[in-house]
């Protein structure tokens, strides 16, 4: 479960045991949980120096509410700094990097060390 959802529900319960939960508090809750903010599915492209979760990430793409956001302009406000942290963060990987695109760096046609997640 999402920290935030799971951290929301258990400020509910103090409020409910202290007579104060109301419908406004309720719906904050409603409103963390998957799919009830858009439909559109958020992607996160993290290219990293090796294939390992822990690299360091060293470019970055985000796609959120079916838009492209803008790319940082340096490392340092990067999103994220590893895979790790991004799943951490709840994003689910959809694709690890494709380990044949590393075999031959003559021939390379793509991001080898490129990971895709979803949440």
């Amino acid at each position: 479960m999402n920290p935030d959802v799971k951290s929301r529900l258990q400020d509910c319960m103090v409020q409910l045991e202290a007579g104060t939960l109301t419908t406004t508090h309720l719906q904050e809750v409603l409103d963390l949980l998957p799919g009830s903010q858009s439909c559109a599915q958020d992607l996160l492209y993290l290219q990293c120096s090796t294939t390992s979760i822990t690299s360091q990430v060293v470019g970055v793409q985000l796609v959120t509410g079916g838009a492209v956001q803008p790319e940082p302009d340096s490392i340092a406000e990067f999103p994220y700094q590893s895979v790790l942290e991004a799943i951490r963060d709840g994003w689910r990987v959809l694709q690890f990097p494709n380990l044949a695109l590393l075999l031959d760096e003559k021939r390379t046609y793509g991001l080898g060390c490129e990971f895709i997640l979803e949440r």
